[in-house]
């Protein structure tokens, strides 16, 4: 049994570099929230070289759109969402210095380069336990594009969010090394 590397933002390529797929990770300090929408006005910010309203540069993205907070809470359910729908957008959002992505389910074989290249890590978070992970959220605000709702980017304080590392900047991936370990001879 592997132990849970215990990790805060923002982290630092060393960090990233001892990490590999198949990791348990607690992450604790700040992660930034984007979904789709978000990283839509990212890039076209890139395009235009305007700034984007946030700095990327050591931070970790968590694919996610929180349900609303009940009263006393920071925040509501905070599953991840599919992160396939960022494979797009995330190659120049590492260029410009975002270092890690939480999500749920396999990205491409550009985001996986990528990762190679600007020495980032991708995470997966259990999907379908969205309660839980709400749980390891302490502080929630919006810092960008109020007008998207719960699509907003949002600034979360958290304390060992568990996650686990899927594709590393070494080229591992749990998704292939899965595949590859059941496949038929």
């Amino acid at each position: 049994m592997t132990r849970t590397v215990s990790l805060s933002t923002l982290v630092s390529e060393d960090e990233l570099k001892s990490l590999h797929a198949g990791q348990s990770v607690s992450i604790s300090g700040r992660l930034l929230t984007a979904r789709d929408a978000a990283h839509k006005r990212f890039l076209d910010c890139l395009n235009r070289d305007e700034p984007l309203p946030v700095d990327l540069s050591g931070h970790i993205i968590y694919y996610v759109g929180p349900t609303p907070a009940r009263p006393g809470e920071p925040i509501g359910s905070a599953g991840p969402t599919t992160s396939a729908r960022m494979n797009d957008y995330a190659p120049a959002l590492l260029k410009s210095g975002l270092k890690g992505m939480i999500g749920k389910g396999e990205m491409s074989a550009e985001v996986e380069q990528a990762l190679q290249q600007y020495t980032a890590v991708y995470f997966v978070s259990v999907g379908g336990a969205a309660a839980l992970i709400a749980k390891a959220v302490q502080k929630s605000r919006i810092i960008a594009y109020k007008d998207l709702g719960p699509e907003a980017v949002r600034e979360l304080t958290v304390k060992d969010f568990p996650a686990i590392v899927a594709q590393d900047c070494h080229g591992g991936n749990i998704f292939r090394q899965g595949r590859q370990k059941y496949q038929r001879q």
